[in-house]
This record gives C-alpha cells, structure tokens and sequence, in this order.
C-alpha cells in the first residue's frame, strides 16, 4: 500500500479567519513542507500564495511542491450572494486549474466571521444551498477539477445529522476531514465505512476528545478549542487512523491524504515558530508506520 501525502498552510497557524494568530511568511512555511520531504500542498487562504497562476507557479517550484487543490468556503445558502458567490468560485477554479490541480474543497459558510457561531438554515435556504453547490461543482468540472464538499465546524454542514442529510440530497462527493467530523458528532472511521464510495478527499488529523466535546457542547468555542491544543499529532488523539486507512485501502481510495493540524500560533511570541515543523514530521513518522502496519498484513 502506498499513499499520496500533501500539506497544508493550516498546519503552520495559516488560517483565513481575522486575527487567527500570527502568520509565518510564505517561504518559511513551503521551505518547511519540502524539507520534510512534501510535494505537494494545498493553495491555502486566499492571498497567501500568490493570485496569479504563473506566480504561484514559480514560487511552488522554487520549493519543489505541486498544488493538490484548494478550500473555498462561500455562503451557498443566500440567493442574493449566489452571483458573488459564483465570481469567487471562478476565480479559485481558474487559478487551481491553471495550477494543474485535482480538486476543490468547498465548504458552505455561514457569511460570518470565524467559525465559532452558526445561525439554521430554512428549507428553501438549504435547497439554495444544493443548488449552489452543484453549480460550482459542474463550473469546476469544466476545468478538469472535481469538488468535494467539506463537513467542517461553523459552516451549515457541520453535524451528524447535516452531514447525513447532504449525502442523501447531494451527489457530491465528501472531503472526509478526521478532525472537523469528529468535533462535529461524526465519527469519521464510521463514515468511511458506511459511505466509502462518497469519499474523494481526506484530510487527516488527531483530535483530542475530551476537548472536542467540550466545543461541541458549547462550553468553549471552536476558536478557543484549536488554541487548548484540540488537535494534536496523529497517533497523540483519539482518531483511529489505523482504521480509517485501511477501510479506505479496501474501498480503493486512491486520492490524496492532506496533512492538517489546525494551529493557531500567539500573536506575541515567536517561541513557537518550530511546532509546525516539529508536529508535521511526527505525523508523516506515525502515518508511515500505519502505512507500513497496513502493507504488512
């Protein structure tokens, strides 16, 4: 068995929340994926790479790193943002295509900042949303790229029960996201093994549980989970990776695992600066010897 592994500009505190934390220059966090022997990543927040495609280009070259796709959260629910919503989808679309990416990751924001609070949607809001979503999925597609829409905290996708709602109203394939599933109520190693064939994107990361339920209880918001240390190095949580990747071995998966720590760096302090670097080489040491485990039986 063999995988193919990206990173992820979140692992590194990138985040296109305002005032996530402290942001590390570009070259510092690509620099740092292709020393630890990456090849490829994910685009990143808007702006953080460069917008246009022979730019991105040259600066992912300079690193030896190729661009797998890209997240896109847009408000899908809203049919006064729909032509908004559309013009932002085609740009990300251009520059991923132009970029000789795979996929798009899209995610069905709230239209507020951050991810820590989430109004219901009506049904008819919910009906915008599936037909925006399959839209930016036909417009994608005209461009060799396919979506995935990502179940992800603070979006209008995030419970157990929306989750299930979207694969029984959507086509859509899911990005099987360990961490935002598990936060949410889902256990994600269940759902891959209830819906393998929905599956056409992993991020894998660990997630402490204990905290995890205390965001989704409502005790501290996602913000101040992902600052307690929420997410930790596979292996150091409660993410059954072992299993998630052989369920997906035996479904035929054959896409992409994107490494993603959600981090949040101090705004204050550069004491830090070398936990991504040190967090990103424990789990590519753990995932190669789940990889191994898997092989040798």
């Amino acid at each position: 068995m063999s995988v193919k592994v990206a990173g992820a500009p979140i692992s590194w505190g990138v985040c296109e929340v305002p005032g996530w934390g402290r942001i590390l220059d570009v070259d510092t966090v690509l620099g740092e994926m292709a020393a630890l022997g990456l090849t490829a990543t994910e685009l990143g927040p808007p702006g953080y790479l460069p917008e246009e495609p022979a730019a991105c280009r040259a600066l992912l070259d300079r690193h030896g790193l190729r661009l797998v796709g890209g997240f896109l959260a847009v408000v899908l629910h809203d049919r006064d943002q729909q032509w908004s919503t559309m013009d932002d989808a085609a740009e990300v679309v251009d520059l991923l295509a132009g970029l000789g990416a795979e996929v798009l990751v899209l995610a069905a924001a709230t239209g507020l900042h951050g991810y820590d609070t989430r109004p219901q949607l009506s049904a008819q809001q919910w009906a915008t949303l599936l037909g925006t979503a399959a839209r930016i999925r036909d417009l994608a597609a005209g461009k060799g790229l396919r979506t995935v829409l990502h179940p992800h905290v603070g979006t209008h996708v995030e419970t157990g029960p929306e989750v299930e709602r979207f694969l029984a109203d959507s086509d859509l394939p899911l990005c099987l996201d360990t961490g935002h599933l598990l936060v949410g109520g889902t256990d994600p190693v269940d759902l891959a093994r209830r819906h393998p064939a929905r599956i056409g994107h992993v991020h894998l990361k660990d997630v402490r549980a204990a905290i995890a339920d205390v965001v989704r209880g409502g005790q501290i918001s996602y913000t101040h989970g992902v600052g307690s240390g929420m997410y930790v190095p596979l292996g150091d949580g409660d993410v059954n990776v072992a299993a998630l990747l052989r369920l997906l071995a035996e479904a035929g998966y054959d896409g992409w695992y994107v490494l993603e720590q959600d981090a949040m760096l101090p705004r204050d302090s550069t004491a830090g600066d070398d936990r991504p670097r040190r967090d990103t080489a424990r789990s590519l040491a753990h995932l190669n010897t789940f990889v191994s485990s898997i092989h040798a039986r």
